[in-house]
C-alpha cells in the first residue's frame, strides 16, 4: 500500500526553530532558503540534489507556500538580505563588536 501525504503537513512554523520562519517539517530547512535557491536559478531537482535529505515533494511544497504567501515572504527575504548585508559591512569594516 502506498502512503498518501497530506501536503498541508509538509510546511510548519515553530517559534524555536529558524526564528519561527516556515520550514520543511522535520528539518531546519526554511522555505526562504529554498526560494532563494530557486531565485538564484536552481531547479527543484537541483535543490534536491544540493540537499538530498529533502524530497521533490517538499521542495515543491515550499515553493507553493511561497507563491501562496509571496508578498509576506518577499518582505521577510528582503529583511533577511538587508540584515546579512549589514552584518557583512560590519565584518568587513571591523565594527562587529
Amino acid at each position: 500500500m502506498v502512503a498518501i501525504v497530506d501536503i498541508g503537513t509538509l510546511i510548519v512554523r515553530t517559534p524555536q526553530v529558524a526564528g519561527g520562519r516556515p520550514c520543511i517539517a522535520g528539518t531546519r530547512m526554511t522555505v526562504q532558503n529554498i526560494v532563494m535557491d530557486s531565485q538564484a536559478g536552481l531547479s527543484p531537482q537541483d535543490i534536491v540534489t544540493e540537499y538530498p535529505h529533502l524530497s521533490l515533494a517538499q521542495v515543491y511544497a515550499a515553493l507553493a507556500y511561497y507563491y501562496a504567501n509571496q508578498e509576506a515572504m518577499d518582505r521577510e527575504i528582503a529583511l533577511y538580505q538587508a540584515e546579512c548585508n549589514a552584518l557583512e559591512t560590519q565584518w568587513v569594516s571591523g565594527n562587529f563588536a
